[in-house]
């Protein structure tokens, strides 16, 4: 959903009515995952996507009626094998999706603050999980912040109890579904934080690398020192925040977490060495470094003398990126969004495994 929070955010300003379609189950080789969602306006003006494009007019037209009756409503589609070919799968299967207005326009007050929370923590980059009744006539909607532990929504007792457990469980986990509280088949929405890239050095690599990442849904950070190259002009793709400063003093401005990705391309030790030694006692899963296998390896060298031992050099990807035999900037910047997302797609199936 973050990925179109900025689209419903407009349509909201602007009193547009719109309905939410998200995939709550689905099979293997399934175009879009569980979580995916595609708004839709009553003019049937959509942003975002449930499918490969299978079964998007028919959740289309759904969605208009929903808008209309102001009822959420449960839809399956049985994709045949050669409807799935025909958008590059193995397979067919069923999907779920579920069509409901948004949250915001409802008549109910309750669910009216849950839909303008909803939209204020995706705007803030919060993490949250957000819990829909499956089985309700009408939408139920319960909104969990993990960070700490509140809840809104009509929730007492041992359902309170039973909600907190069940969407810290799912937000742990990192995987949205259905599943079942106090009886009823509810669907977990896990919203994580946006995953940030961190850039160490404005470099002629930072600016279609700055392109991909964005593209793939990160907030991009670019930490550099050095006035001339961390110029805003200089980007076709503008960073969401330049920070001009040594990085072990720019990494005092935000947290670096699990949601935190991070690659150096300075060459110069003077910037990247300081850096180093703070990233290694972070928990980021991800740390590049630029540099020929000569250069890594008086990097490690330097880092040794320091006293980091080898388990924890063994985190600094140097040479930087997949070894696609990337020639140009935008080539490396390429290699390294991919090896980037392959670190981050694998944590994700170890924690759905």
């Amino acid at each position: 959903m973050r990925d179109i929070a900025e689209e419903i955010g407009r349509w909201l300003d602007n009193r547009e009515r719109f309905a939410l379609a998200t995939v709550t189950r689905t099979w293997g080789s399934s175009p879009r995952p569980v979580g995916s969602v595609m708004a839709v306006r009553e003019d049937m003006q959509i942003a975002g996507s449930v499918s490969g494009g299978c079964i998007e007019n028919a959740v289309i037209e759904e969605a208009v009626r929903t808008i209309e009756t102001g009822a959420p409503k449960m839809l399956s589609f049985g994709v045949t094998d050669e409807t799935a070919l025909s958008v590059g799968l193995t397979c067919g299967g069923t999907i779920h999706v579920y069509v409901e207005p948004h949250a915001a326009l409802s008549q109910i007050p309750a669910e009216r603050e849950i839909g303008k929370n909803l939209l204020e923590g995706l705007r803030k980059n919060q993490p949250m999980v957000l819990i829909s009744s499956l089985e309700s006539l009408r939408p139920k909607h319960f909104l969990f912040f993990p960070e700490d532990g509140s809840f809104l929504g009509e929730l007492d007792g041992r359902l309170a109890d039973e909600a907190v457990e069940t969407a810290s469980r799912a937000f742990n986990k990192g995987c949205s579904g259905e599943s079942e509280m106090a009886g009823e088949v509810v669907f977990l929405h896990v919203l994580p934080r946006r995953d940030k890239l961190v850039i160490i050095g404005a470099t002629h690599i930072s600016i279609p690398l700055i392109i991909y990442a964005r593209e793939l849904g990160f907030e991009t950070i670019i930490v550099d020192p050095r006035k001339v190259f961390a110029n805003r002009e200089r980007f076709s793709v503008q960073p969401d925040i330049i920070i001009r400063a040594w990085p072990e003093k720019a990494f005092k401005e935000f947290d670096l977490n699990k949601d935190t990705y991070t690659v150096l391309l300075t060459h110069d030790p003077k910037i990247d060495d300081p850096a180093l030694k703070v990233l290694l006692e972070s928990s980021v899963p991800y740390i590049g470094a630029l540099g020929s296998r000569r250069t890594h390896e008086k990097r490690l060298e330097r880092l040794r003398k320091a006293g980091f031992d080898e388990s924890a050099l063994t985190r600094i990807h140097g040479p930087v990126g997949l070894d696609i035999g990337a020639q140009t900037p935008s080539e490396i910047a390429l290699s390294v969004v991919a090896q980037i997302t392959k670190i981050k797609n694998h944590s994700r199936k170890i924690n759905e495994g």
